[in-house]
């Protein structure tokens, strides 16, 4: 970033435009949550929702406007009185206070949803900014449908919103419609047809109808804007707004072509995707940009053994940038290669001689070729089937006690022996049932916080005294940890299992460590 660079404030409509989207419903716990994440995120100006549309919405909005110090927290308004006097109620005790006006531009709204001509819509523009600007001295007009508007219009209503005291001039791309060619001159046009444009600052909003939301908004900035709106995960209205994280992950990325920065705290950007995600039920789809789960996943072998060699080869942002860390880039599939499975045993600890190393191969290629994905367990079962495997274990199972019953809290007692110093640790813990108390007491003594994720368990072989085969997983900062063990004592068999689990995550983050790799809790 050079030192003239100019910043671009960073607009986010998720709490309205993405609440927009058919099939989500936020509650305002839900925004409050979210408001938090953007305020970490570090956002400029938060637009919380559309307070006329129920009491509800108004509520939310005040109560983040009391609570989130920091960014401008703004609230939506069409052009009449009862909507302005809403987003007042809403927003009057933020920090920094915004009332966001937008009416429509287009012939075709004009004629079939206001039933006004060019004059009344001016008349319109001119009387709801008036009364906002007696309210506060943060206002943002839209004219709505910009791009589907008449240009010399569009410049009109600019103007007298201008007038009346709007500071934030914002050109909706309401339908997706424009191309990035054709948006970026319209942005441009402003500035020789709007006689009062510098004395405001210019946004772009774009929907992503054909696809072209980020492409229309880094086409707008680059022509001039300085907001630029959009939502977390580009959820919204049919196909959804820009995408913030692809906008701000461009602009951060293409510093050689754009001379511009934002103030985002780019490491929350992967913890902000999740909990919208999350909360509002829509799942982000694995090829999306910088959240998507493959954006930093690797099957071909060739693009493995590049990334291994260099992560810059094949892949242009660090995952650990977004807030990504302990990431499995590496996916193991039938198009992987020797240094894909290499470098994956490596990360679990698990050390396989060079002489072995061809039949652990050429069985790994036969399991690929039968199913999707080769993960760690099915690793394990092709490793324990040859006989091969080796691994480093740093923590042992001594012995395991648990007390349980209908009328009693589950209790367990474990001993641990550590072989870095051959010593032995004990701890107790109370859990929901057995099982959770074991795990309790073990990440007392290792002072580890992960989680058992998925437990199962099977018979062995028959009679009253069979043996239980116990599979785990634990996830780890979003690291999942697969182990098992068997034993004629299922809650014994359990211990094993979640140490053999545990010893991974262990030697995996050990591992990583001496790559330099850093963890989320560092």
């Amino acid at each position: 970033m050079s030192s003239s660079s100019e910043k671009i404030y960073i607009f986010d409509t998720t709490l309205r435009d993405g609440e927009q989207s058919a099939g989500i419903g936020f509650t305002k716990e839900d925004k409050l949550q979210i408001a938090h994440a953007l305020n970490k995120l570090n956002v400029d100006i938060i637009e919380a929702g559309f307070p006329a549309s129920s009491i509800g919405d108004l509520e939310a909005v005040a109560a983040i406007a009391r609570e989130i110090k920091g960014p401008v927290i703004c609230g939506l308004a069409r052009a009449n009185e009862k909507d302005i006097d809403a987003v007042w109620e809403a927003v009057r005790l933020a920090e920094s206070p915004r009332i966001h006006v937008f009416l429509s531009s287009s012939d075709i709204h004009m004629a079939q949803q206001l039933h006004k001509n060019k004059e009344d819509v001016i008349a319109m523009a001119r009387t709801s900014i008036a009364q906002a600007s007696k309210y506060c001295s943060d206002i943002e007009f839209s004219p709505m449908d910009a791009t589907r508007s008449d240009p010399d219009f569009v410049y009109q209503l600019v103007q007298a919103a201008i007038e009346e005291g709007a500071t934030t001039i914002n050109i909706p791309d309401t339908v997706g419609y424009a191309i990035p060619e054709e948006f970026s001159k319209f942005i441009s046009s402003l500035k020789t047809n709007v006689k009062d444009i510098d004395k405001v600052r210019i946004s772009v909003h774009c929907q992503n109808d054909l696809g072209m939301a980020t492409a229309n908004s880094i086409a707008g900035i680059m022509a001039g804007a300085r907001q630029v709106e959009g939502t977390i995960n580009g959820i919204g209205e049919r196909a959804g707004n820009a995408s913030l994280e692809e906008i701000i992950m461009t602009i951060n990325t293409r510093q050689d072509i754009i001379n511009l920065h934002t103030n985002i705290n780019t490491e929350e950007i992967y913890a902000s995707s999740k909990l919208v995600e999350r909360l509002s039920g829509m799942h982000v789809q694995s090829n999306k940009a910088i959240v998507g789960k493959n954006a930093f996943r690797h099957s071909s072998g060739i693009h493995q053994d590049g990334v291994l060699k260099m992560r810059e080869t094949y892949e242009i942002i660090d995952p650990k940038t977004i807030g990504l860390y302990n990431d499995q880039s590496i996916v193991l599939t039938k198009v992987s290669g020797r240094h894909g499975l290499k470098a994956r045993l490596d990360d679990l600890g698990i050390i396989v001689s060079d002489e072995d190393f061809d039949q652990v191969f050429n069985a790994f290629k036969d399991v690929a070729d039968k199913k999707n994905e080769v993960d760690d367990r099915d690793l394990e079962v092709i490793l324990s089937e040859l006989g091969n495997i080796d691994f480093e274990e740093e923590w042992i199972l001594e012995s395991v006690q648990v007390s349980t019953g209908d009328n009693q809290k589950p209790t367990a007692a474990v001993e641990l022996k550590n072989n870095e110093n051959n010593k032995l640790f004990q701890d107790a813990a109370i859990g929901d049932g057995p099982i959770d108390a074991i795990c309790k007491a073990i990440n007392r003594i290792v002072k580890t916080d992960n989680k058992l994720t998925e437990y199962r368990v099977k018979s062995v072989t028959e009679g009253i005294d069979a043996q239980g085969e116990v599979a785990v997983s634990i996830n780890y900062q979003g690291q999942s940890f697969a182990g098992n063990a068997a034993h004629t004592d299922i809650l014994v068999a359990s211990a094993k299992a979640y140490m053999n689990a545990l010893n991974k995550q262990i030697i995996y983050n050990k591992r990583r460590e001496k790559k330099g790799e850093k963890h989320n809790d560092e």
